[in-house]
């Protein structure tokens, strides 16, 4: 749904206000090492994607799974192991 560029700025100015009254309560805070490891995973999981999408690519392209193994440092078998049925539903 469409919105005006004023009706933007207004939502802008409202995000903004709760921004500078916000006080931080003791259960909002978290460990670093919490935040940390949750990046981490995070990164992990976006990594994860990344190589299906390259293995699906790949695939499509022609690869094999011999050489797919070996970019990925890992037997063809292993490859088309986690990744066949993925790529072959896509």
């Amino acid at each position: 749904m469409p919105r005006s560029i004023q009706e933007i700025l207004d939502h802008a100015n409202v995000l903004s206000s709760r921004l500078e009254n916000y006080e931080p309560r003791v259960e909002d805070q978290r460990p670093v090492e919490e935040y940390m490891l949750e990046r981490a995973a995070l990164a992990r999981a976006r990594s994860e994607q990344q190589v299906v999408d390259a293995v699906t690519k790949g695939r499509g392209g022609g690869l094999s799974w011999k050489r797919i193994g070996q970019l990925l440092g890992t037997s063809a078998q292993a490859a088309q192991q986690r990744y066949g049925s993925v790529v072959e539903s896509a």
